[in-house]
């Protein structure tokens, strides 16, 4: 069976958004780290409602939320290609995961500052 490509913009389109929506609620309903991410996101968000912050907070909120789902996304992706070419221990292979690893952790690092420039000065 032949794979035929669906040339007409709108419905490529709609396809293109169907397998994006599918692959977030894979990383979502699947991956630990993405639920564990995706739940601080939500808190995040009921906080942000609860403190009621600014227009531009919400801004940065949202993009640090965003951020570090994306990264996370990526990561398991890097992971999940990396174990599928070679399912054993290999060094290289533990290299480009660490890699991946580490960019989340900046994604990471960089949500929490945004977190704590946006609510520390809500406690004090």
């Amino acid at each position: 069976m032949e794979f035929q490509k669906d040339n007409t913009f709108v419905k490529g389109r709609l396809k293109s958004v169907n397998y994006a929506f599918k692959g977030a609620l894979k990383l979502i309903t699947t991956e630990h780290s993405v639920m564990v991410q995706f739940s601080l996101g939500i808190l995040m968000t009921i906080a942000g409602f609860y403190f009621n912050i600014s227009h531009e907070e919400w801004l940065f909120q949202i993009f640090a939320i965003g951020l570090v789902l994306s990264v996370e996304g990526l990561n398991t992706a890097v992971e999940k290609v990396a174990d599928f070419i070679h399912p054993n221990y290999h060094e290289k292979i533990g290299f480009i995961k660490d890699i991946a690893a580490g960019a989340v952790f900046f994604a990471a690092m960089t949500a929490i500052a945004i977190g704590l420039i946006i609510y520390i000065p809500k406690f004090i």
